[in-house]
């Protein structure tokens, strides 16, 4: 795991402690302060629970949400209308606690009723703040439901208040103090239809933890409602446990935003298991039952109203209903559930009608981003999730309207630019590069992303969808490989000879169609001249371009997802030619140089036994060649499958040793018996004094450490010789011979006498590091 991912990470955990502490301390205060309620010995004013406690039961909350407001400044303003919400409900009842703990009498109207009214006003603005930016993703019946649920609820409830607004009207007070009683069970029975009329809704409107703030909400209501009918009776008291309603529901929503605008992982409880008709038909059950009431009883006549709100609501749709849901599940059919944006549908329905005026130019760009599966692998499918939400996002504000946008797939992205030639279409494509840029804050993990975009230009590139995609891929994959950003279709990518694209049909003809060949080069032991082992080089037999080095597809394999398949396909041909050499008695054995991929993978000891077991060969045949850059990645797994394979009897050594700057503890910790160093190296040791001290100080270090030293790149005598004298174990290079197919490389064996055959091993190289010797 790079750094920037190991970072994310650790900020995600850290950021996850933050949230669960803060909702542990919320929930605390409220647990300690109901024990407070319920153990105090007498009704007297406390000034530790009902001073000290409850006032920290009201501020606590409001804090947290402040925190987590400034945290997420500039993505909705919820958090900050929660914040304020709970801190004008605060400073209500803190007024309201310090004429009480004096024995005063609090008027009516007072600065408290301030405090409690906008409580109301900011709290609703808050729910709108987040329906309003969800209503564009939501579907119109969804809403309607939403809007139906709400009405039949605010109808229910106000026949259950009609009690209390009726005492309230009755009681002959003073007209500013019956307005004001009568403004709180409006307020309330608003707030609470709006919460419930939210819960009807499909779906999580609310975001994460949502059932934590519904709860609060209607906690805090009904404590509200009940507060308004004993205060009209005269028999409501400071620190009853009905006072715990508040102290709970205010945590509650304390715990809610700690939670809010955090990435969530999907699951099959984000599938609505209602059927489709519950809400509406619930709804206009309760606005028929209220109108039925009304017949038989006096009721107010909001309720009524209310009523017949939801009746209309629910009933005059529904002849239009199913054709709204029909439409509804077309552009879904057509619509990316994760983004939003048209999908794989929608792009081979819309793109070829955009393409069929031939006279207009227009470009095809492919757009996918770099490492995207570090941060699935790192920070969760969940954190992979909210990028590609962001992603769409910067994409749509970079684009012009006429563009088409569509989501492929993954990481991928497909763009349409109308009127729009080659040139224009790399300066778009530079844009959009230039808007991914910036870091993306996903809830309190920063993920930086780049991505590689491919063009492919009409009509010069082709005329089809289907044609133009194709190459815009391929364009796209060669960008990777240069890490230019972006590239347009040239039909072959870099240096002659060296970076030709492959498509990814062609990497499985090459797997599937036996197009992958080795070439093995000679390691002689440099005491006594004899040979000691072979490394087998692949190489890519291309029917039309020629026998290609490793450099040149090796990587393009890596980008495919197809380096497992090639790393077998490599290793059962170098078993199968160590078994026909075993037959000729000439004792061969084998060395893979594995991937970063194999390494981590605990299956491969026993796939490794199993190849070796069908050819008739023991485990032992083999010697794993690894790279110093493979152990960075995760050395605790390396090492237990090196050591299940060293177990086995297998050999392990160090490719292109000195190369990588991992640390040495490696060496002490894992199973080795040879290191190969790096033929760089060996290029200059001749020349430079201290290249010479190094090579001498390592074959040192090898042999006190019980391993063996492989010099790689040797090209003359005089290397040859002077690591020799340095007392160098093996080596190989153009000097003692190229790498050759296997029936040259055995006739080069037998001309060199059956004598020095002895002890003969074969080492497989497919050089995963990206700098494959010729």
């Amino acid at each position: 795991m790079n750094d920037p991912t190991l970072r994310a990470v650790r900020a995600a955990s850290a950021s996850r402690r933050l949230r669960i502490g803060f909702s542990a301390a919320l929930l605390a205060g409220a647990a300690i302060y109901s024990a407070g309620v319920f153990l105090r010995e007498s009704d007297a004013f406390s000034p530790l629970v009902d001073g000290f406690l409850s006032q920290l039961t009201e501020w606590l909350p409001a804090a947290v949400c402040w925190f987590m407001a400034l945290r997420r400044r500039g993505r909705g303003p919820e958090l900050a209308l929660v914040a304020g919400a709970l801190s004008c409900q605060a400073a209500g009842d803190t007024y309201y606690m310090v004429l009480s703990a004096t024995g005063q009498v609090v008027p009516v109207p007072s600065p408290a009723d301030i405090g409690y009214i906008g409580f109301y006003i900011l709290f609703l603005a808050a729910l709108w703040s987040i329906v309003r930016r969800r209503l564009a993703s939501m579907a119109w019946p969804v809403v309607l439901d939403g809007i139906v649920g709400g009405l039949g609820a605010a109808a229910v409830l106000a026949v259950l208040m009609d009690p209390v607004m009726a005492e309230i009207m009755s009681s002959g007070q003073r007209s500013a103090t019956a307005v004001i009683g009568a403004v709180y069970p409006l307020l309330d029975l608003l707030l609470a239809a709006t919460v419930l009329g939210i819960a009807a809704t499909p779906g999580r409107v609310l975001g994460r933890g949502w059932i934590l703030l519904v709860t609060g909400l209607l906690l805090y209501t009904a404590a509200d409602v009940v507060y308004i009918d004993l205060q009209l009776r005269g028999l409501y008291a400071v620190g009853t446990p009905l006072d715990l309603a508040w102290a709970v529901g205010t945590a509650l929503i304390g715990c809610w935003a700690a939670f809010h605008g955090t990435p969530r992982r999907r699951s099959l409880r984000d599938v609505s298991c209602v059927p489709v008709q519950a809400v509406p038909g619930l709804a206009t059950l309760a606005g028929l039952g209220v109108l039925l009431l009304g017949t038989q009883v006096h009721i107010m006549l909001l309720a009524v109203v209310l009523a017949g709100l939801t009746l209309a609501s629910a009933a005059l749709p529904l002849v239009f209903r199913q054709r709204i849901r029909l439409l509804d599940a077309t552009r879904q059919a057509r619509t990316d559930e994760l983004t939003g944006l048209p999908n794989r549908r929608a792009l081979y329905s819309d793109v070829p009608g955009r393409l069929a005026d031939v006279h207009r130019s227009s470009a095809v760009l492919l757009l996918d981003l770099d490492k995207f599966k570090e941060v699935n692998d790192g920070l969760g499918h969940h954190v992979g999730d909210e990028l590609l939400k962001h992603v769409a996002a910067r994409l749509v504000g970079t684009l012009r309207p006429e563009d088409f946008l569509a989501r492929m797939g993954g990481d991928e992205f497909l763009v349409h630019l109308a009127d729009c030639g080659p040139r224009a279409a790399e300066t778009v494509a530079l844009a959009l590069r230039d808007a991914l840029g910036e870091a993306f804050d996903l809830g309190g993990v920063v993920v930086q992303v780049n991505a590689s975009i491919g063009i492919a230009s009409f009509p010069e590139h082709g005329t089809e969808l289907g044609l133009l995609m194709r190459k815009a891929d391929m364009a796209m994959y060669a960008a990777k490989s240069t890490r230019s950003g972006h590239a347009l279709y040239t039909g072959v990518t870099g240096g002659p000879g060296k970076t030709h694209f492959h498509s990814v049909q062609s990497l499985n003809e090459a797997l599937s169609q036996g197009q992958l060949v080795l070439h093995f080069q000679p390691k002689l032991e440099l005491g006594t001249g004899q040979v000691r082992g072979v490394e087998a080089l692949v190489r890519w037999d291309h029917p039309t371009l020629g026998l290609l080095q490793p450099d040149a597809f090796l990587d393009r394999f890596e980008e495919a997802g197809l380096m497992p398949a090639l790393t077998e396909i490599v290793l059962g041909a170098a078993l199968d030619q160590a078994a026909r050499w075993e037959a000729q008695k000439l004792g061969m054995s084998v060395a893979v140089n594995l991937s970063a991929r194999s390494i981590m993978d605990s299956r491969l000891p026993a796939k490794v036994a199993a190849m070796a077991d069908a050819r008739g060969l023991p485990a032992s045949v083999l010697v794993v060649e690894i790279t110093e850059d493979v152990l960075v990645a995760d050395r605790a797994r390396a090492t237990a499958v090196l050591a299940a394979l060293r177990s086995m009897g297998v050999k392990i050594a160090v490719d292109d040793f000195g190369k990588g700057f991992s640390s040495l503890s490696y060496l002490r910790e894992l199973p080795l018996d040879e290191l190969k160093l790096d033929k760089s190296f060996i290029f200059t040791m001749l020349d430079d004094a201290r290249a010479t001290a190094l090579v001498v100080s390592t074959i040192d270090l090898a042999h006190s450490l019980g391993f063996e030293m492989t010099a790689e790149g040797v090209e003359s005598e005089e290397v040859y010789r002077a690591l020799a004298d340095f007392g160098c174990d093996l080596a190989q290079g153009y000097f003692i011979s190229r790498p050759v197919p296997a029936g040259e490389l055995t006739a080069w064996l037998a001309s060199r006498g059956s004598d020095e055959i002895a002890g003969f091993a074969i080492a497989t190289d497919v050089d995963f590091a990206g700098s494959a010797r010729p």
